[in-house]
């Protein structure tokens, strides 16, 4: 798998990314179908146990990849412990104009600004229903563009409600920078509000069902210490279950002398990833081992993750190393790494 992504990578990097995202997982999962691809167990000599869960590894698929769970088996079959699909909003809607993927290859970095694009929540769960993994699957929320900020809340309870019956973990998207006004919900004022909302309803609903699925908040790299400090209080206050650090960064000063590299949107790939393992020391710093971190951002080898992991997070999630260094990232990330 590794000597053919190397060899197709050429050809995918000069079509349009979009064009290339859609072709590379129609083609994953062609070969997953007629068997080229096939589902292995590559498990840590120890499965981690994290939010009452069993990971068979450390690394995951970020969300964003499979944003309407359309691809969870082939995905699955490239060896990661667990696999995050969305962002997902209660209604469909086509995010925003075209073109709004941008490689910076001499970076190994991506800039977006997609906007939720999704078939909606419905979709995506009748996807999660029919797909053959049986493993660790989180399901990403966020709140359609067209719902006023002040109403946000309400649309991560539709979320929380249509989808929890079928997530071994959900987690709550506030930090894209691709939606207006999304991020002003990691604002303390406006964040126990929703916290508060979501940890009544998953009780709720783990009455209902008769399972605790776990909530897990995902958040920006780009907040001062003091708002940082607020959000991992906030976190233990509202006893959240986890926590992703981090999201995309809207600063670009790394990338700006490059093609693209003042687009609008948000980057991910080697240019975060000091400032996301920056974020995840910090919150461990405060949170200590009661609430898990997982680690996201910048991950572009064994190495990478190790830092992370070493700096206080549990797990690892990858999306643009998967981008620049194919699937053999997953494989070498559980080889090489070790849970601290």
């Amino acid at each position: 798998m590794h000597g053919l992504y190397s060899l197709l990578r050429p050809f995918v990097f000069c079509l349009d990314p979009e064009k290339a995202h859609n072709l590379t997982l129609s083609s994953l999962d062609l070969a997953h179908t007629i068997g080229l691809v096939r589902a292995s167990s590559h498990q840590q000599s120890i499965p981690i146990e994290v939010m009452g869960l069993s990971f068979p590894n450390v690394v995951g698929l970020a969300a964003g990849l499979d944003k309407n769970g359309d691809h969870i088996d082939s995905l699955a079959a490239l060896s990661f412990g667990f696999i995050e699909v969305g962002t997902v909003t209660p209604r469909p809607q086509p995010g925003n104009p075209k073109p709004r993927l941008f490689r910076l290859p001499k970076a190994e970095a991506i800039i977006n600004r997609m906007g939720f694009n999704n078939l909606g929540v419905d979709h995506l769960v009748e996807q999660v229903k029919k797909s053959n993994f049986k493993g660790i699957i989180g399901i990403n929320i966020g709140k359609n563009f067209d719902t006023p900020i002040e109403k946000a809340t309400d649309d991560y309870l539709i979320g929380l409600k249509k989808i929890y019956p079928h997530a071994s973990y959900v987690t709550v998207n506030i930090s894209s920078p691709n939606t207006a006004n999304l991020r002003d919900l990691q604002q303390k004022d406006q964040l126990g509000g929703l916290l508060s909302a979501l940890k009544q309803e998953q009780q709720s609903l783990h009455e209902q069902h008769g399972n605790y699925v776990p909530l897990v908040l995902k958040i920006a790299p780009d907040m001062d210490d003091d708002a940082l400090t607020a959000v991992a209080e906030a976190l233990l206050t509202y006893n959240i279950d986890g926590v992703i650090a981090t999201n995309t960064t809207i600063s670009k000063t790394a990338v700006e002398d490059q093609p693209h590299g003042d687009e609008q949107g948000g980057l991910s790939g080697a240019p975060l990833t000091k400032k996301s393992t920056e974020v995840v020391k910090k919150l461990y710093d405060i949170l200590g081992d009661n609430i898990p971190i997982i680690a996201a951002g910048g991950i572009l080898s064994a190495e990478d993750a190790q830092v992370k992991l070493d700096a206080g997070a549990k797990l690892v999630q990858v999306y643009s190393g998967l981008i620049y260094r194919g699937p053999q990232l997953v494989r070498d990330i559980i080889e090489s790494c070790h849970p601290v």
